[in-house]
Formats: C-alpha cells, structure tokens, sequence
C-alpha cells in the first residue's frame, strides 16, 4: 500500500507594523552641535547683545527639528 505524503506548511508571514502618513512632519534627531552652530550665527545676527541666549538656542532647535511656524 502507498504511503500518503504530506507537505508542510510554510509558516504564515508575518505582518509589519506601518506608520500612517499623517502629514506630520516627525522631529529629526538633532545633534549638540548643530543647535549650537545655529543658534550662535542667530546670535551673531542679533548683533551679538549681552544676556538671554535662550532666545537663539530655542530658536536655532526649532528650526532644525521641523517645528518652526
């Protein structure tokens, strides 16, 4: 009598998880360096003024990150 053969079935494939496109631009991965060469040209444009450097780092990081309205 023959002998009945059987195939193995190959496992299911997986299924990957994908991002919608929203429209939303995501915030890049900025370095350091990048805020700070930045935000010290905005500073020299400013006329290089005493005090509230907060002012050209916040700046200089939004930009690079993609949040600059």
């Amino acid at each position: 009598m023959a002998e009945k053969v059987t195939k193995a079935k190959a496992p299911a494939a997986r299924k990957t998880a994908t991002r919608k496109n929203t429209g939303a631009a995501e915030p890049r991965s900025v370095s350091h360096d990048e805020i700070r060469q930045l935000a010290h040209r905005y500073w020299a444009e400013r006329g290089q003024p005493s005090g509230e450097p907060e002012i050209d780092w916040f700046r200089a990081e939004q930009e690079l990150r993609g949040k600059a309205s």
